[in-house]
């Protein structure tokens, strides 16, 4: 119908043009009215970051249409701002341990904060920190955090298991999955103790640690059913039987309750390590005003609540709290905070991550 009416608009114009210029004009600008687009954010973030129980209100709200695509993996991010496709994206959702890159490479543009009013209202414990802070500017907002939890079918461990050794047990061969990230990593350098005494050795292990992190994790390989790569991924394996553990995300814990899955979630006695994602406006962006707008709507306590309903992930907004009954601050931890922060080595800018990857990717191809 818009095109019908358009056409018409232009064809009375040019019928109008030679004799009455002016009135040709009116209809030449009320066609090029119709005919503007509506603005469109790109995001380039983890699974459930834009859900449209609470992105459909801010389209609303602003007129404008919000893109989503879900990354696998911190790499993968950064792999696409590095490649063509950067200007794709207006928005990210980097965890902590590639933020810092991304701020100091020019990969981000710094946040005005003024046009971020609720982030004066977020926790300090999150704001304070350095990993998204350079040369004096800001570039990026807390948003959602948590941890890398073991996840376990109820089923198959009544108790929930103590120690992520439960890996290696030959009880679990062929019945686990493991992250294809990095943090997987982490995990066999935390069970090789190299976070002792200080967690901050785990994102600078030596070649000698990082051999015997390979070994470790070739010895896992029989275990292993399918390494995930996405949050969908790890729950039909889960829903199928395919596996009993994992390392996993809270948002699958959150995805199998609402099917009724036996699932548990529990932090081993080694700990785990866990991430804080932040909002960040891409370099590339040609819609920083609304970028900015989209963070401070998500950042507010009322969309907090509804991200966290999907996500299963701690909020940055401790407002949050105020608006959740006394079960819903449980499941979320946000009743023993300080303890629950505790058990988490929050990751951090890895700096030969090369090395890291080709661990990894090494582990991926052994047969």
């Amino acid at each position: 119908m818009k095109n019908h009416v358009a056409h018409a608009l232009v064809r009375a114009a040019s019928a109008l043009l030679p004799t009455h210029g002016v009135l040709a004009v009116a209809l030449l600008l009320l066609f090029t009215a119709c005919h503007k687009s509506t603005p469109t954010l790109g995001l380039l973030v983890w699974e459930g970051y834009a859900d449209p129980s609470f992105i459909a209100a801010f389209e609303e709200k602003c007129q404008c249409e919000v893109r989503a695509s879900y990354m696998g993996s911190s790499d993968e991010l950064v792999a696409k701002l590095r490649g063509g496709s950067a200007a794709n994206y207006d928005v990210i959702s980097p965890s902590s341990d590639v933020a810092t890159m991304i701020a100091t490479q020019g990969l981000a543009a710094p946040i005005d904060l003024a046009q971020i009013p609720t982030y004066s209202q977020l926790m300090p414990r999150l704001t304070s920190r350095t990993l998204v802070k350079f040369g004096g500017k800001t570039y990026g907002v807390p948003y959602q955090w948590g941890p890398n939890p073991l996840l376990y079918d109820t089923t198959a461990f009544p108790m929930p298991p103590d120690t992520w050794n439960i890996l290696w047990d030959p009880k679990a061969k062929g019945k686990v999955s493991v992250w294809d990230d990095l943090p997987t990593v982490y995990m066999a350098a935390q069970v090789l103790g190299y976070d002792k005494p200080d967690p901050h050795a785990l994102y600078n292990l030596t070649d000698d640690q990082l051999d015997k992190v390979k070994a470790k994790l070739l010895q896992l390989k029989p275990h292993i059913r399918k390494i995930w790569s996405t949050g969908g991924e790890l729950t039909n394996l889960f829903e199928n039987h395919e596996v009993t553990l994992a390392m996993g995300w809270p948002l699958m814990t959150n995805q199998l309750h609402k099917v009724n899955f036996p699932i548990g979630e529990t932090i081993p006695k080694e700990n785990t390590t866990g991430w804080i994602d932040h909002l960040m406006i891409t370099a590339a962006s040609e819609h920083k005003d609304l970028a900015h707008q989209l963070i401070e709507y998500l950042v507010e306590a009322k969309t907090q609540k509804q991200v966290s309903a999907v996500t299963g992930y701690l909020p940055a907004n401790p407002a949050v709290a105020d608006l959740l009954t006394a079960d819903e601050k449980k499941k979320l931890h946000l009743d023993d905070l300080d303890n629950y922060q505790q058990r988490i080595y929050f990751w951090e800018d890895v700096p030969r991550r090369d090395k890291y990857n080709q661990i990894w990717n090494e582990v991926k191809a052994a047969q």
